[in-house]
């Protein structure tokens, strides 16, 4: 019986899982013009075109001439990923501080689906548990589950706060293709790996390549980041680092967003002094100004309440984690949004507003911002949150209602019309989707 894609990727996936050391030999060849159409339905029919404008749902509308010939110039081994197109978008609450974005062509994009997809079934056997990012059935959720689960229950005093460096713009593309080796012996499908990282970016009319980075947008970079970090990182934490440390350590690593905690202040130091020489290795670097060792948990806790002290604390993936006490006044790690992604998302709300509120119809916005709001929800709804998300919910009326007076000269509506409007057309309200489980005692 003829194997279908799925079949062959759920096949990969189980000999990766069964043999750590297998290295696979032939995987060019499922990236047909099948897997390539399967993939299409994957893609983000809203996604900016990149260097050749056109849009995913324009290529759709001749899916299969396109993927045919698409197929037919990968079989010949003539295909020749186009450079990337660099766009920059605000960083959260960062005056004048940008990020760059690469947007592949659309179908740059089919080809890293279904390289994402082949590199998901060998990796994620491999892959630690405490990696979290860009995995399937891993969220940021997850990782701050497990941040709050090593903080309640286990003997945590040192928190180490860990920035690489430009991380996306320097992965090193021959560490990479070493990485890669060590699980995969298809010259091929290397090769088509490697027109990827080189394929260079576009900016304006000037296309630059470079021997570092992976774009940070393009649909395969965050498997790959996974996979750079797995070799440079997680391995040497799992076998070497905990081996010399003197007592509990613990890594949660989102992509490039890490913290480690730890019992000991000795454990805290020597892993940020070992990290540095590890991470130099592989071309990284750790940011100074963003790497900080700081007293959290609950011993730390109970001692600042004796003094009447405050414990310091720390921003991981949007949220800012800080040392409460219950209602009991048991100790518990709390977790709120933070003011600088809460500012900067309030801003990007405001600018919206104003843009929008004369061009587009009033009933058609108000849906936009439903959506803004389930999704802020959606997000930052975890147990401790709630008050955040009202205040931010507040805000988003107000600035409704500001921007709905500011359409003419003349005032649309007063307060207690707004408010009649709002009792029709109700807004959703904070809502917690996300609970962390913990066993709280004192």
């Amino acid at each position: 019986m003829k194997r279908t894609y799925e079949d062959k990727l759920n096949l990969i996936a189980e000999m990766a899982k069964r043999d750590k050391k297998i290295r696979f030999t032939t995987l060019y060849h499922m990236v047909n013009q099948y897997s390539l159409e399967k993939c299409y339905k994957k893609l983000n029919k809203a996604s900016a075109c990149g260097t050749d404008g056109v849009t995913v749902r324009e290529y759709g509308e001749h899916l299969k001439e396109n993927t045919l010939d698409l197929n037919i110039r990968l079989r010949r081994k003539t295909y020749k990923p186009k450079s990337v197109r660099r766009i920059y978008i605000p960083k959260d609450g960062k005056k004048n501080a940008i990020r760059p974005l690469g947007l592949p062509a659309t179908e740059d994009k089919l080809v890293q689906m279904v390289i994402k997809e082949i590199l998901e079934a060998i990796y994620e056997q491999d892959f630690k548990d405490f990696t979290h990012g860009f995995r399937p059935g891993k969220s940021c959720h997850t990782a701050i589950k497990d941040l709050n689960s090593a903080v309640m229950r286990k003997p945590i005093n040192y928190v180490v706060e860990v920035d690489i460096k430009k991380f996306f713009d320097t992965v090193n593309h021959k560490w990479l293709y070493e990485m890669l080796r060590q699980r995969i012996a298809d010259p091929v499908f290397l090769g088509l790996i490697w027109k990827m990282l080189r394929a260079g970016v576009m900016e304006g009319s000037r296309m630059t390549t470079s021997e570092n980075g992976t774009p940070q947008g393009g649909i395969v970079s965050p498997i790959l980041a996974n996979i750079y970090l797995h070799y440079a990182l997680d391995l040497w934490f799992d076998a070497v680092f905990r081996k010399q440390a003197k007592e509990y350590v613990q890594l949660i690593r989102y992509c490039d967003d890490f913290v480690m905690v730890c019992e000991s202040e000795y454990d805290a130091y020597l892993f940020l002094e070992l990290l540095e020489e590890r991470l130099a290795m592989f071309k990284l670097e750790v940011s100074e100004e963003k790497t900080k060792i700081l007293k959290f948990g609950r011993r730390v806790w109970q001692l600042a309440q004796k003094r009447k002290e405050k414990v310091e604390t720390f921003d991981f993936l949007g949220f800012t984690h800080y040392c409460g006490a219950s209602r009991n006044g048991w100790f518990v790690m709390g977790h709120k949004t933070s003011k600088r992604r809460l500012s900067a998302k309030l801003k990007v709300n405001n600018l919206w507003l104003k843009k929008i509120r004369n061009s587009v119809p009033m009933r058609d916005w108000w849906k936009v911002v439903r959506s803004k709001l389930i999704g802020h929800y959606n997000y930052f709804g975890i147990n401790g949150n709630i008050r955040c998300m009202k205040q931010y919910y507040s805000q988003i009326i107000s600035l409704c209602f500001k921007w709905i007076n500011r359409r003419s000269q003349k005032k649309s509506m007063n307060w207690n019309q707004f408010m009649r409007y709002l009792q029709w057309n109700p807004l959703p309200t904070p809502h917690i989707y996300h609970n962390l489980l913990y066993s709280m005692s004192k």
